[in-house]
C-alpha cells in the first residue's frame, strides 16, 4: 500500500519517574527525554532534523525562555517553538497540530516534551530550602488559567477542580437514578482495575494495587476530598516525571532510515472543548465536547470503537472517565479497560503532561 509522503507518524517516545531523592530540574528533565525519545526512533540525525520544539506548561519552574533554553541544551535550532498554557488535554493538542502542520508541509519533525518537579518543590520547602535552578525568569508572570475565574463561581467557591469535577458526577449519579452509596460503589469498581494496570507499570508514582473498598473507604490516609472521591481517586500532580515524543513525516522518516517498526501513524484526532464555566456546561451530567470529539477523530481514522485495542480515558477525576465512557459508548467494565498506565490518580499526573506518557505504551 502507498503511504502519503506527508503521512505524520510517531517514531519515538521516552519517559523517565526519579525517585528517592531530588530530582534534577525540568530543563535537564525535558533534555534528558528529548535525547532519548530521537535515538528511540532508531533513525540517524533525528535530533539534528528536530525544526518545531514544543514543551508543555512547567509549573515546577518559570523559566525565561523555555524553548530557546531546551534548543541551547539540545544543541539544535529548530524554526518553530511553542511554550503552552496548563490543560490536560495539552500534549493532545500539540501533538494533532504538529501533526496538522507535517500534512501541510510546514515541518518535518517536531518533538513535544513536558517535565515537572512538584514533588522535589514539595520536599525543598519541607526542608525550609528553595530550588537553585537555572534562568528563572526575572519576570514573575501570572498562572495561565484558560479563562478568568467567573466571579459567581469564586463567590461560591466552586472554581477548584475537586469541586467542579465532583459536582459532574453527583449530576450523573442523580440522572442515572443512581443512589449515592451505590454510585461511589461504583466508581470503586471502575478505579481499582487502574491500580492493578499502575502496579505492573515501571514508571507509575504510586505502582500499588488496591481494591474498590480500599479506594472509597474515607480513613485517615484517604481522606474525602469532595463526595463522591477520597484522596486515592483523585489525581496527584505532586510527581516528578517527565515524558517526550517525536513526531514526523513519512517521507522523512524514510530519509532519516527510521525503521518501518518504529512508526505509529496518526490517522485520525479531533479537538473540542466543553464551557468552561460548570453553570454553562450543558448537560452537566455529560460532555458534548467528548461525544463530538470522540465520533470525529473516529471518523476521521475510518474505526468504530469496537475496533480500538486499547483505550486510555483522561482520569483525573471519576467524572472525566464516566464521561468520555458515556461518549464512547464503552461499558465501565470493558475487558480492555480504560488504561494504558494506570492512569492520572496512580500512574501519575504531572501537571498538564500525563498525556506525553502514553506513547510509549
Amino acid at each position: 500500500m502507498t503511504v502519503d509522503p506527508r503521512a505524520p507518524c510517531v517514531v519515538g517516545v521516552a519517559q523517565t519517574t526519579v525517585r528517592g531523592g531530588d530530582a534534577p530540574e525540568p530543563l535537564e528533565l525535558w533534555a534528558d527525554v528529548c535525547a532519548r525519545a530521537a535515538a528511540d526512533s532508531g533513525g540517524s540525525g533525528v535530533l539534528d532534523g528536530v525544526d518545531s520544539l514544543q514543551i508543555v506548561y512547567c509549573q515546577s519552574w518559570q523559566y525565561d525562555d523555555p524553548p530557546g533554553r531546551l534548543a541551547a541544551r539540545l544543541g539544535i535550532g529548530p524554526r518553530h517553538r511553542f511554550y503552552s498554557g496548563i490543560g490536560g488535554t495539552t500534549p493532545q493538542l500539540l501533538v494533532q497540530d504538529a501533526a496538522a502542520a507535517i500534512v501541510r508541509g510546514d515541518f518535518d519533525v517536531a518533538i513535544v516534551t513536558g517535565a515537572e518537579a512538584l514533588e522535589t518543590r514539595r520536599q525543598l520547602k519541607k526542608r525550609d530550602e528553595k530550588p537553585a535552578w537555572s534562568f528563572k525568569d526575572p519576570e514573575r508572570k501570572p498562572f495561565p488559567f484558560e479563562a478568568p475565574f467567573h466571579p459567581a463561581e469564586v463567590a461560591h467557591n466552586v472554581f477548584q477542580a475537586w469541586l467542579t469535577f465532583a459536582l459532574w458526577d453527583v449530576a450523573r449519579r442523580a440522572r442515572a437514578g443512581v443512589a449515592p452509596d451505590q454510585y461511589r460503589r461504583g466508581l470503586g469498581d471502575l478505579l481499582a482495575p487502574m491500580t492493578r494496570v499502575a502496579a505492573a507499570n515501571p514508571y507509575a508514582w504510586f505502582p500499588i494495587e488496591r481494591s474498590a473498598g480500599e479506594l472509597i473507604a474515607p480513613t485517615a490516609e484517604n481522606r474525602m476530598v469532595g463526595y463522591p472521591y477520597t484522596k486515592y481517586m483523585v489525581s496527584v500532580m505532586d510527581v516528578d516525571m517527565a515524558a517526550a515524543l517525536v513526531v514526523m513525516s513519512h517521507e522523512k522518516a524514510d530519509a532519516l532510515g527510521v525503521p518501518a517498526d518504529r512508526r505509529v501513524y496518526l490517522r485520525g484526532w479531533c479537538y473540542a472543548t466543553d464551557p468552561v464555566y460548570v453553570a454553562e456546561h450543558e448537560p452537566m451530567w455529560g460532555s458534548a465536547a467528548m461525544d463530538a470529539a470522540s465520533l470525529e477523530a473516529l471518523r476521521a481514522a475510518g474505526v468504530g470503537v469496537d475496533d480500538l485495542a486499547h483505550l486510555d480515558l483522561y482520569s483525573c477525576f471519576g467524572s472525566s472517565v464516566n464521561f468520555a465512557l458515556d461518549a464512547l459508548g464503552v461499558a465501565a467494565d470493558d475487558p480492555r479497560g480504560v488504561t494504558v498506565t494506570g492512569g492520572l490518580p496512580f500512574a501519575g499526573g504531572a501537571g498538564s503532561d500525563y498525556m506525553t506518557h502514553l506513547p510509549g505504551w
